[in-house]
């Protein structure tokens, strides 16, 4: 299993746009339920501050597939003062993390 966590910085003009663009992935995900995908977002106290931790089970990453989440990759270095930062992670433990 693949674990990840994405760090970035937005705009603080362009938060809302960023929100809305993560919640339209989720609703991507509530309806077509892919297996082997536990994803979660987060924003930070300042607000403008995003972490995207997954856990992918398999080869193939399920956001691929997602038509939302295409979307929102498409801006996102310009929504951005800080781009996304990608960093593999390895669970040393973990308690009811995801579910």
């Amino acid at each position: 299993m693949r674990q990840v966590i994405v760090r970035y910085r937005v705009k603080s003009d362009r938060v809302d746009e960023n929100v809305a663009k993560v919640k339209a992935v989720y609703a991507e995900l509530a309806e077509t339920k892919p297996a082997g995908l536990r994803y979660a977002t987060f924003v930070a106290a300042d607000g403008v501050t995003f972490f995207h931790v997954a856990a992918i089970e398999g080869d193939t990453n399920p956001l691929a597939a997602c038509k939302a989440f295409k979307a929102f990759q498409e801006d996102i270095r310009d929504r951005c003062d800080e781009p996304p930062a990608p960093t593999d992670l390895t669970q040393v433990g973990s308690y009811n993390f995801f579910g």
